[in-house]
């Protein structure tokens, strides 16, 4: 299996379970089909032969047991949403902003690596459409990042499909080292 993590803050992003695929107008995008379910928040767990009452445990212990909407790729990577203090996704100006600081560390970090030079020429002829497809479509986006929230990490932008049912990721192809597990 393979891990992709995020080459600014080591997070676990991605992996070879989900099928990745270039977005279809813009290659240098990633975009992987996710799944919606729901996730019991706080489920509390027994072991074998344990006994509860004996142990201090007792019904109104471990939360209410409310299930919550995820998607699949948020809880396998614990990714958190991104949001202001006042409970918003940051400004598409504020976002624009992230991203020009995001290419250029991606760059750094490429030719750091000794990227080879095709990677790097297919990513700067290709990030200037990326973040206008991205800008263009911000207002649609959820945005989440790595676990870690380094705030000049990879973001990951959740929409959904033209059926408004199908939610996928869109990740930066450049911005991932591969880990073999």
């Amino acid at each position: 299996m393979i891990i992709y993590e995020d080459i600014i803050s080591g997070d676990e992003i991605l992996s070879d379970t989900f099928k990745i695929k270039p977005a279809a107008d813009c290659p240098i995008l990633w975009e992987t089909d996710c799944r919606k379910y729901l996730k019991k928040a706080n489920e509390d767990f027994e072991l074998e032969g344990a006994n509860p009452s004996a142990e201090g445990g007792g019904d109104d212990d471990g939360g209410d047991g409310e299930a919550v909407m995820v998607h699949d790729i948020e809880d396998q990577f614990r990714l958190v949403w991104l949001k202001t203090e006042e409970g918003l996704k940051p400004s598409k100006d504020a976002f624009k902003a992230h991203l020009k600081t995001y290419l250029k560390k991606i760059l750094k970090k490429l030719e750091e690596t000794g990227a080879s030079a095709e990677s790097i020429a297919e990513f700067k002829a290709g990030a200037p459409a990326a973040m206008k497809k991205i800008t263009a479509n911000y207002d649609n986006y959820d945005v989440l990042m790595g676990q870690s929230m380094d705030g000049d990490a990879m973001h990951v932008l959740i929409d959904f499909r033209e059926d408004g049912v199908t939610p996928y990721a869109t990740v930066w192809k450049h911005g991932f080292k591969e880990v073999k597990v």
